[in-house]
């Protein structure tokens, strides 16, 4: 069998036929892309090694349950069990941070530690997504002043020479933006709970 020339759904119905070389070849073929995804997500290569076996255990033993569904989507499966595993470490993290001592420990430098957790992360890229479709629906005048004000961190006086318009109406439409995206927001929120 040229194992190569396979798909990788192919593949996977080799192995769970039990053809182990079948699983080798896949795991050959992603293993980087998954692992540099792990990798890029932890920033630790012993960790990133970790949560890469993980992945690595719970794809064999999905298949060999026989609860894979076979979507023709092999790798996104993949990838998706990677990121929920990475998920799922930075979740126990938060709750069970770990410190790591030496003598130059210091207790500062850990209740200083504001870095942002991954899913801390996929909140604030849900909440930007969910701004920028409302600043979508702004009237274009509206947008375009908060755009030049928040995106390009232009003065006012800027955006007015640009708009050819004067600083009080640049101010205005500044405001006016704002208390349109708050309605926006109310009203989305007003639905979502509804």
């Amino acid at each position: 069998m040229l194992y190569d020339k396979k798909s990788d759904n192919e593949l996977v119905a080799a192995y769970m036929n039990n053809d182990k070389q079948a699983f080798e070849v896949l795991l050959s073929r992603h293993k980087n892309k998954v692992y540099n995804y792990i990798l890029s997500l932890v920033k630790d290569k012993a960790l990133a090694d970790d949560i890469f076996q993980d992945t690595h255990i719970k794809i064999v033993n999905t298949l060999r349950n026989g609860t894979y569904r076979d979507e023709g989507k092999y790798i996104q499966w993949v990838m998706r069990i990677a990121h929920n595993l990475v998920i799922d470490h930075f979740r126990r993290n938060q709750r069970f941070p770990t410190v790591r001592t030496d003598e130059n420990f210091d207790i500062f430098d850990v209740l200083g530690n504001s870095e942002e957790s991954i899913e801390q992360k996929i909140i604030r890229e849900q909440i930007n997504d969910d701004v920028k479709k409302l600043i979508r629906q702004l009237p274009e005048e509206q947008r375009k002043v908060l755009i030049m004000r928040h995106y390009s961190n232009m003065s006012f006086k800027d955006i007015a020479e640009k708009t050819d318009v004067s600083i009080n109406t640049a101010l205005g439409r500044m405001r006016y933006a704002l208390i349109n995206l708050r309605r926006m927001a109310e009203e989305k929120t007003t639905l979502l709970h509804m």
